[in-house]
């Protein structure tokens, strides 16, 4: 049988899918019942994504000849590339049901009460999600153990969720950035040729200015928020609620995050090191609360279930569970059949060379790579191909204008990475509303590093501000030399 020839994407097609998907989501994001006067009608983002799925498999069968088999062979890659990061979140969901049933959130809450001051509580989330992310390289472990913990803090101080939710993840994604044991950290320089410490080194004029007006933002909704804070008795009722919860709260239960963080800086891979965590949890619940091996199991499962009949301690407790990241699994699902189409099919490379046709100059060239970053990110939902897909399109560009490699790693790193969270459906967004209990997009406006990070590499870009040229670049001059 004759095979069908395939032809090469335009933008003018690719970008057909894009418009369409953004249509879809409109009605998972905005209150379209009340714009267009239909009630009921509002949608979770996962059916627009795999509509709008079949919808550019459709395109690419009709208009470009490919086949079925072979769009699909791009989805099952692009799930393969999502796997280790769905696995990853139920073990996260089992994590924090038995970090529940053991006391071990609850005491971190419970402490936590005692020693926070509310006016300084946001810049202290961003500080400590800072120091953990940057010692174990993971933004994911960083929101499952301390950040959990920050975020029933936060409630019981009267901060709003999203404040203490922009915290956490401003912070986890800094060292998700700039921590040599991130994975993102090691991918983005291997795409653009640059060595890793050049590209660390080189992402500290962006993100140390990024991390810096963050902090002062984070203190002024502090000193605003700190003044509303619940009244002494409040707290004392939270704290002699969780005590009643449990068999014991004490600061033995705080080993638990102790050695997980202690497991991946080892450099224990994340699944294990996070299950360990899981068993430590499940030794915990039975030595120091009682709890029988059903119970913990139970727990592994559906999560933990606070039944105090206080409304706000049965809410920061009632959490966790495999169960609990199935919705988010299947988001992420959606996401990448959407993604492995595009990808498979050409129009997200299609996509990056016309944004590349409009670049002009280097300030030009680094608002396309970041744009292309973030819209990846959108489109294919795995920060992943948000960083090789732009690196691997713009390699030969940045060089053409002279530019050291380290500038298209850290553009990459800029926005490939720290956008990431920004996007509901995407991994990491979908991980990171799941395991902190987050609305939709409420959080993003606060996610103030994730957010101001890529702005400064903009600027950086049109003004020439710390833009390395290849001429200038010590590591290639030192390569010539030997």
């Amino acid at each position: 049988m004759k095979t069908k020839a395939i032809k090469e994407t335009s933008i003018k097609l690719a970008i057909i899918p894009v418009i369409f998907v953004i249509i879809l989501l409109m009605f998972s994001v905005l209150p379209i019942e009340e714009i267009i006067g239909l009630d009921d009608i509002s949608l979770e983002p996962h059916i627009p994504l795999f509509l709008a799925a079949m919808f550019a498999a459709a395109i690419a069968i009709w208009k470009l000849g490919y086949s079925w088999n072979t769009l699909e062979e791009g989805v099952v890659d692009t799930i393969k590339m999502a796997m280790p990061a769905i696995l990853i979140m139920l073990v996260i969901g089992m994590l924090i049901g038995t970090w529940m049933i053991s006391g071990i959130v609850p005491s971190m809450i419970y402490y936590g009460l005692k020693i926070m001051n509310p006016k300084f509580f946001l810049v202290a989330s961003l500080i400590i999600s800072s120091i953990v992310s940057i010692a174990t390289g993971s933004s994911w472990g960083t929101a499952g153990t301390v950040g959990i913990a920050l975020m029933g803090i936060g409630a019981g101080l009267g901060i709003p969720a999203e404040m203490t939710g922009g915290a956490v993840i401003s912070g986890a994604y800094f060292g998700d950035k700039m921590s040599p044991l991130s994975d993102t950290t090691n991918l983005a320089p291997a795409m653009a040729g640059a060595k890793l410490f050049d590209h660390i080194r080189h992402m500290i004029y962006t993100t140390g200015p990024s991390f810096l007006i963050s902090l002062v933002l984070f203190a002024i909704l502090g000193f605003k928020f700190g003044s509303n804070q619940m009244e002494a008795s409040q707290i004392e009722m939270l704290q002699s609620g969780l005590a009643s919860q449990f068999s014991s709260l004490s600061p033995v239960l705080l080993l638990g995050p102790i050695l997980v963080i202690a497991l991946v800086v080892l450099k224990v891979p994340a699944l294990p090191g996070l299950f360990g965590g899981v068993m430590i949890g499940a030794i915990f619940a039975i030595v120091l609360q009682g709890a029988s091996l059903v119970d913990v199991l139970t727990s592994f499962h559906y999560g933990y279930t606070s039944e105090t009949g206080n409304a706000m301690i049965d809410g920061l407790l009632s959490r966790g569970g495999m169960d609990s990241m199935l919705w988010t699994v299947s988001l992420i699902l959606c996401a990448m059949v959407f993604g492995g189409v595009m990808e498979k099919s050409g129009m997200l490379e299609a996509i990056a060379k016309g944004i590349l046709t409009i670049a002009k100059g280097v300030g030009g060239l680094v608002t396309a790579t970041i744009l292309s970053c973030f819209a990846l990110n959108a489109l294919a939902g795995e920060q992943y191909l948000a960083i090789v897909i732009p690196g691997r399109m713009y390699k030969k560009a940045f060089e053409e204008q002279g530019l050291a490699p380290r500038n298209l790693s850290r553009c990459l790193e800029d926005s490939g990475t720290l956008t990431s969270p920004l996007i509901p459906w995407s991994t990491c967004g979908a991980m990171m509303i799941a395991t902190l209990g987050l609305t939709p997009w409420a959080y993003v406006p606060f996610c103030f590093l994730n957010i101001i990070n890529p702005l400064i590499s903009i600027f950086y870009g049109w003004t020439g501000i710390t833009m390395m040229k290849l001429a200038d670049d010590p590591s290639r001059i030192t390569s010539q030399a030997a």
